[in-house]
């Protein structure tokens, strides 16, 4: 088979879709974003079983109870990886056994987006799963090694979140529980809520956008949900904008952020333009202070 060469009318006219992670604290309303999206369109992957903040949402559900049901379900939305063997979850071999379980994947072709809430949640069934895997296990002595329970599972994570964010053609959205720490240093840090350090330290090279939905003081001092979109930002909160479209910080609605993600894009100059220091330092001197 060739190689085909993708020009570059075809790449610009191809379907897109927006691979996106939200994380934020507990209560600050990430399950409610679904009231922004088009209910028809989109299907909620529900591993929380904490729906109730979206009761009377007239879209469809999914509620996998399994790590392997989760794993299953990606292979089912996001196509065979050809270049896996027969044995290994994903390939066509695995997409041919889940299409003959759950029926014609053209079923899927009227959803635009998967809201998985959470992967947080998808962690900790993917860690209760590895932890019964042979990788979880000492050759020696048959012990358990938590060791290699942690590294089956950040390979199996990674494999899951690869294998959803090559679905080209629809949104995904990972929902996460975002943790405020203290460092070494006693700075305030803010991480993703996920078993294991891998998932968290590979995921925001995985997604398009990172998004911090969190309370913001207006103008007035008053506080408003809001969601937090650039790296460069002054709380500190994780976030990314791979589309170079959103500002630092935009409406908590869904709908309306992919609208502006897929809209006209900022010249190129305007995108690379980067803005010195305000205060740059002092180049250092040889002779001592006065």
């Amino acid at each position: 088979m060739n190689l085909r060469i993708i020009t570059a009318d075809e790449r610009q006219a191809e379907q897109r879709g927006i691979k996106a992670c939200i994380f934020g604290g507990s209560g600050q309303g990430k399950t409610s974003l679904l009231w922004t999206l088009l209910a028809s369109t989109t299907l909620f992957m529900d591993l929380e079983a904490g729906d109730l903040a979206v009761e009377g949402w007239g879209g469809d559900t999914i509620r996998p109870r399994t790590w392997q049901e989760c794993r299953d379900f990606a292979a089912f939305i996001g196509g065979p990886n050809p270049s896996l063997r027969d044995d290994q979850p994903y390939s066509p071999a695995h997409y041919a056994a889940v299409c003959q379980q759950f029926g014609d994947p053209a079923l899927l072709a009227r959803y635009e987006t998967l809201f998985i809430d959470s992967i947080s949640v998808a962690g900790r069934l993917c860690f209760q799963w590895c932890r019964g895997q042979p990788e979880a296990f000492s050759e020696k002595t048959g012990k358990a090694d938590i060791r290699g329970a942690y590294g089956l599972h950040g390979r199996e994570m990674i494999a899951w979140l690869t294998h959803l964010q090559h679905t080209r053609g629809k949104n995904i959205i990972f929902v996460g529980i975002l943790d405020e720490k203290l460092d070494d240093f006693n700075r305030k840090v803010f991480v993703p809520q996920i078993d294991g350090s891998k998932t968290g330290l590979e995921l925001p090279g995985i997604v398009d956008e990172v998004l911090t939905l969190a309370a913001i003081k207006d103008e007035a001092g008053q506080l408003r949900r809001a969601l937090i979109c650039q790296t460069l930002n002054p709380w500190g909160y994780p976030a990314k904008d791979r589309s170079g479209r959103l500002d630092v910080i935009e409406e908590p609605h869904l709908g309306r952020l992919f609208e502006k993600i897929h809209g006209p894009a900022r010249p190129v100059a305007e995108r690379l333009a980067l803005l010195p220091p305000p205060l740059a330092l002092a180049a250092p001197s040889d002779l001592p202070p006065p």
